[in-house]
């Protein structure tokens, strides 16, 4: 179906972006002599935003159409990524990949995948959104390599470039070739019975307060703070920390940037088969169950990565091992949001949850770039995540009879 080829392609330019300051840390140092921290720092805000911005831009997609808000996300990219060829201190790094491509990158997230399938499938939903969340890792599978490439060196302003043109030629794409709805193009969702009724019309306006709303609701039952806990957990172990700092993690021992950002895509490539059969499972199996076993095996690798080695054979067996798993998580969350709250507040309710993902995710984009220029290794970081993952794997195994229930008692 075009309208999910098109909407594979924004995810994936906008993965392409938000991995790119991993590609950038060295040269940003080498060429400005900003610190670690610093440079971190910016990315942990363009993180941040990232999940911050998807719940308003489910609410939006409800307003004024998925279409709309993605042309203004990837529009909002390419600007501030191109703008950012002229940056010379510490804060335009900070506004241009941090706070401007954050809120831009946010629009065009995991929300839109949510909000796509939700709209467009009535069956095989986990297997098209865990396609859909591949593309995150597709994007690191494509680009990485490519901007590893244009930053020997130590030059960054290519990298810029590159994924400032790559969502500008998106937008016509996605003006001519996404529809809003099915209607638009003479079909149902896939899946849909030809007798089912439509929709029903919303209680009050598709605003951006929507999103609050949403959140109160879902804040009164136990199962959105498992979701929000957990992918917090997500976050912290996945962009947060590998993403951001696996190139230099492996700099540390000796690695070119470009053998890492091969790694990085050898991850990629097995987390878009990893992934696409997490949805398969999530069709067919109790997701919390899959959540359980995922974070379990990712906090194992997480813990064991800095006692390896680090030659080729023990690096390629991690990053087998550990792509599988690196956002398989994706479509069970989605699936226990379309339970939980149902299909039309699941994509909002499940962009809050992603904002609980990014904290994860900033927290460690930031404080392991602390860890390193404190320590003066990476290692207490990944330690500290895997555990995390674990203890995660523990609280879906014992509290899988405590979803569903509300935090207070319903009135009769």
């Amino acid at each position: 179906m075009l309208v999910v080829a098109v909407t594979f392609l924004a995810l994936l330019f906008s993965a392409g972006l938000r991995s790119a300051p991993g590609v950038m840390m060295l040269p940003l140092e080498l060429h400005f002599g900003w610190d670690r921290a610093t440079i971190s720092l910016g990315a942990a805000i363009g993180i941040l935003l990232y999940g911050l911005v998807g719940p308003f831009a489910a609410a939006l997609m409800m307003s004024i159409g998925i279409r709309r808000t993605m042309l203004a996300g990837l529009a909002l990219m390419a600007v501030s990524t191109f703008a950012s060829q002229w940056m010379s201190a510490p804060w335009h790094y900070v506004l241009s990949w941090g706070v401007l491509s954050g809120i831009g990158s946010g629009a065009v997230a995991s929300v839109l995948g949510a909000a796509v399938v939700n709209r467009w499938f009535a069956t095989r939903q986990g297997l098209v959104m865990g396609l859909l969340s591949a593309s995150t890792a597709t994007g690191s599978l494509v680009f990485l390599p490519v901007l590893a490439w244009l930053s020997q060196g130590g030059a960054w302003k290519p990298v810029a470039l590159a994924v400032s043109l790559g969502c500008a030629v998106l937008i016509p794409l996605v003006a001519f070739l996404v529809p809003e709805r099915p209607e638009q193009r003479g079909v149902r969702r896939f899946g849909e019975a030809a007798d089912t009724p439509p929709p029903a019309p919303l209680k009050q306006a598709a605003t951006p307060w929507l999103a609050i709303e949403a959140l109160r609701r879902a804040a009164r039952q136990r199962v959105f703070w498992l979701l929000a806990g957990s992918f917090f957990v997500c976050g912290l172990t996945t962009n947060g920390l590998v993403g951001t700092h696996m190139i230099a993690f492996c700099g540390d021992h000796g690695i070119a940037p470009v053998a890492a950002a091969g790694l990085l895509s050898l991850m990629g490539f097995f987390d878009l088969i990893g992934t696409t059969a997490s949805g398969w499972l999530t069709d067919r199996y109790d997701p919390k169950r899959l959540l359980a076993v995922y974070y379990g095996l990712r906090g194992l690798s997480l813990v064991a990565l800095p006692f390896i080695d680090f030659g080729g054979l023990s690096l390629t067996i991690f990053a087998v091992f550990y792509g599988l798993d690196w956002i398989a998580t994706v479509p069970p969350t989605v699936k226990l949001a379309n339970q939980s709250f149902g299909e039309r507040d699941a994509p909002i309710i499940f962009g809050w949850v992603l904002v609980a993902h990014q904290i994860g995710a900033a927290a460690a984009a930031f404080g392991a770039g602390v860890i390193r220029e404190t320590a003066g290794t990476y290692a207490p970081a990944f330690v500290i995540s895997g555990v995390f993952a674990v203890l995660a794997s523990l609280v879906f195994i014992r509290g899988l009879g405590q979803w569903g229930r509300p935090l207070t008692p319903r009135a009769a």
